[in-house]
């Protein structure tokens, strides 16, 4: 029997009004849904939606995963220690100073949960990722959003948007979902320019794909500031999407208090053995870096010989300008081709296309070809 609609309105104002109005994230739509929605053959549909990784997983890390199967019956290590471990020897950092989350985003939550609330505000740029103001908001904190230049992150505008009540301001570099990229320089410059009551969130998910020459150490950063947070993840170059782990590298005492609001063993067993082994299977992540490379040059010229223009991109997605983005998007789909609408992030004319196999792009190519005639 259905409660009268007075009723759950009761029940719905129990929740803080910043929290019913929160819009919710959207992930990329799933290959399952499509099928279920168009009739569509599933081994015919390519999703490009995400920002997978084309290759899968690596054989260190597949080894790992089904030499723990026999032992998923227990809860996981709550501490992470071997991951925290090789994620120490790598950066050598002590291992207080890493935090373990499901996903990168459930580190963001962490900062979030952690430090904002009420009365409290961040910093974040337009077209940067969604997580950042769910989170805020999530929390009950204020939103100062700095609007972007050429797309990326304006740095130097978003120290000086500091205000008396901020404590956190979000980094994406590379962004999502424009792709853009800040050089060491600019990053380190807000770093000494905003006071250290501020945590700076740098959130490097798409590190592992950025070219030779951009690359830097960010890592050595954290002796200097200690307001500085590092967020990365094994969802990406390393294939490990679907299980879902990611990391925080902090000082120390910023760690203590994320772990004091971190879940329980908020990392699986098999993400905690993957994310191990796939760290020392250098080999896959150099492969997935080369194959991106050649992924990004594939799609960038596909585009561009479309007479499109395409936001030049430092991570394993592309994203393009394609007028009538909705509808282009729907055409897409129905050719069995997915990729992802980011009017929400500001962008209502472009679509986000991540890079697949050789394939995978042809095929999207010359889907969006078909789709710009229709």
């Amino acid at each position: 029997m259905n409660a009268p609609l007075s009723k759950v309105n009761e029940l719905t104002a129990l929740a803080p009004e910043y929290v019913r109005s929160i819009a919710p994230y959207q992930p990329g739509k799933p290959i399952s849904e499509l099928v279920r929605e168009l009739g569509l053959d599933e081994a015919a549909v390519v999703k490009l939606a995400s920002n997978e990784n084309p290759l899968g997983i690596g054989p260190r890390t597949r080894a790992a995963i089904d030499a723990a199967l026999g032992e998923i019956c227990r809860y996981p290590d709550g501490n992470g220690f071997e991951l925290k471990a090789a994620l120490a020897a790598r950066f050598g950092l002590d291992m207080n100073a890493i935090v373990l989350g499901n996903g990168s985003n459930d580190v963001l939550e962490l900062v979030s949960l952690a430090f904002l609330g009420p009365e409290r505000s961040a910093v974040l740029s337009a077209h940067a990722f969604a997580v950042y103001p769910l989170a805020t908001q999530a929390r009950g904190a204020r939103s100062i959003v700095v609007p972007a230049k050429q797309f990326g992150h304006d740095l130097a505008a978003m120290a000086k948007a500091v205000e008396a009540d901020t404590r956190v301001l979000w980094i994406a570099n590379p962004n999502n979902p424009t792709g853009t990229f800040a050089p060491a320089s600019e990053i380190e410059a807000l770093l000494q320019a905003v006071p250290q009551r501020v945590l700076v969130v740098l959130d490097e998910a798409y590190n592992e794909y950025l070219p030779l020459e951009s690359k830097y150490d960010s890592v050595k950063w954290l002796k200097r500031y200690p307001n500085l947070v590092i967020v990365r993840t094994f969802s990406k170059a390393y294939g490990l999407a679907g299980l879902r782990v990611g990391y925080g590298l902090v000082h120390p005492a910023l760690a203590d208090i994320m772990n004091r609001v971190r879940q329980p063993f908020n990392v699986n067993s098999l993400a905690l053995v993957a994310a191990t082994a796939a760290l020392d299977d250098m080999e896959f992540v150099a492969r997935s870096y080369a194959e991106n490379l050649k992924g990004l040059r594939q799609l960038g010229d596909g585009v561009e010989a479309l007479g499109l223009d395409a936001i030049p991109s430092f991570g394993n997605f592309l994203t393009v300008r394609v007028g009538k983005a909705a509808d282009i998007y729907k055409r897409l789909l129905k050719r069995g081709v997915i990729v992802r609408p980011v009017a929400s992030y500001g962008l209502p004319e472009h679509l986000r296309v991540s890079v697949g196999t050789a394939d995978e792009n042809a095929r999207f190519l010359a889907a969006l070809a078909a789709s710009l005639k229709e």
